[in-house]
């Protein structure tokens, strides 16, 4: 074993053939004079040589009790020196790591964070004794056992939970999620940490949903009327919980629909929207949730939503009879679009169910219009956005014309035909007024051509 001690008073240099078992104390002996940077550099010196040097048994044995010393040094700089030299090794001596686990951060760090030595049970009595800086470091651990990870959730300090989260090479149950949600509900980090896990469970985004939009109606509250600004939460809140049904999986849905239940989200109108936007698997799901008849009997009454058994339905789950026609009309229409695989409110689907229920022609339905009506103008708003989108990508380059000349569209004018006007009760002696006198400027009958302003042709023309 080679100690490479800097120090005015070198120690022999045995070759580990030749080590003899005194040099591990001859070793300590040299620590009670050295300062601290050379007795730090020395400690993970012993420390190599005990996991790398092939050390006889009883000079192992010696070294072991040495590193132990060094753990109770009076200088963090020599226990940091001997965490780091050990903190990865599988054959560490189990004492020293255990007590190097309850030092100062400095010193703990390491090997709280690294150490294949420390088991489940010696880390959930870190978790239960230790500061949130130990917290800290076991979350960053490249493996951490589901009990340990679980019990950091539960107690573990803001900081602690968010650093957790944010390890996203650890595997964490969605129970465990569900907690730390259910901890910092109201914390907005935390929720945005949760969504940048992948494969988030589409009952905890739903949630998330839930709990921002809350977050959101009071923001906007502090510049629109109370009720707009719930309703603007509402609506927003709607359109994403529709989107996380949408993209999750069958087997999903009706977990996601118990949790919209228990967050009070399962509403008419979101489950109008999921209809109106093509999820009647959602749908389903929800009426399975709060009817609690099984999915195959729920299928065949939405197959026919005219039927009698679709209102008992309607009726054992809470739809009011004011929102049922405009239920029935959605579900019968969206079978006609069943190709349309493209996302949100289906206008053509809105429409069908707003023109059903005007024709009804009951002042009951006056809430329920006023909702579609609202779709109606978020989904042709999405449709507009879209069509700009695909014009502006096949659009060609040209730069923008100076003038946006529109009187094309009166060019069958000539073709209609000449009106004579013969007011008889004309008084006498007034000129007869006759309109089929040629115009005195042949391009008086088109629309005046729309000028822009140079400056502005200039932009589009940069833009361009």
């Amino acid at each position: 074993m080679r100690l490479n001690l800097p120090t005015t008073m070198p120690l022999p240099a045995p070759s580990p053939s030749c080590a003899k078992p005194n040099i591990v104390r001859r070793f300590l002996a040299w620590t009670q004079s050295a300062d601290a940077q050379a007795r730090a550099q020395g400690a993970s010196a012993l420390a190599r040589a005990y996991l790398y040097s092939g050390l006889a048994t009883s000079v192992r044995a010696e070294a072991a009790m040495a590193m132990s010393a060094l753990a109770d040094d009076s200088s963090v700089l020599v226990r940091s020196a001997l965490a780091e030299a050990l903190c990865r090794a599988h054959d560490a001596p189990r004492a020293v790591i255990l007590a190097l686990a309850e030092d100062e951060p400095e010193a703990a760090g390491a090997v709280l964070q690294f150490s294949p030595v420390l088991t489940d049970a010696d880390l959930l009595e870190c978790v239960r004794h230790g500061d949130l800086s130990a917290h800290i470091v076991l979350t960053r651990r490249p493996t951490l056992g589901p009990q340990v990870a679980s019990a950091l959730a539960e107690v573990g300090q803001l900081d602690a939970v968010l650093a957790l989260i944010g390890n996203h090479d650890i595997d964490l149950p969605a129970e465990l999620l569900h907690g730390v949600l259910a901890r910092f509900n109201d914390d907005a980090r935390v929720r945005d940490a949760l969504l940048e896990r992948a494969s988030l469970p589409a009952a905890l985004r739903a949630r998330i949903a839930v709990a921002a939009a809350k977050d959101l109606a009071v923001e906007v509250s502090q510049w629109m009327a109370p009720e707009r600004a719930q309703r603007f939460a509402r609506e927003a809140r709607d359109q994403a919980i529709s989107a996380i049904a949408m993209s999750c999986g069958h087997g999903e849905r009706v977990e996601l629909a118990r949790a919209l239940r228990a967050s009070g989200a399962l509403t008419p109108a979101l489950l109008l929207r999921s209809v109106l936007a093509g999820q009647t698997d959602l749908f389903a799901a929800s009426m399975v949730e709060l009817s609690g008849l099984s999915p195959s009997r729920i299928a065949a009454f939405i197959l026919e939503p005219e039927g009698q058994g679709f209102a008992a339905l309607a009726r054992r789950t809470g739809l009011k009879d004011s929102v049922l026609p405009a239920f029935r009309a959605a579900l019968g229409a969206i079978r006609t679009e069943a190709g349309d695989s493209g996302h949100g409110l289906k206008l053509k689907v809105v429409q069908t169910a707003i023109d059903h229920c005007e024709q009804l022609d009951d002042p009951a339905l006056g809430k329920v219009l006023a909702l579609l009506w609202r779709f109606a103008a978020e989904a042709a708003k999405a449709e507009a956005g879209s069509f700009a989108r695909e014009a502006a990508a096949s659009a060609p380059g040209d730069p923008l014309a100076p003038v946006l000349d529109f009187s094309p569209v009166n060019d069958d004018a000539g073709q209609a035909p000449l009106m004579l006007a013969d007011f008889s009760w004309a008084p006498a002696g007034a000129p007869r007024l006759k309109l089929d006198a040629p115009p005195t400027n042949a391009g008086d009958h088109q629309a005046p051509p729309v000028k822009l302003p140079p400056e502005l042709v200039a932009g589009f023309a940069d833009a361009a």
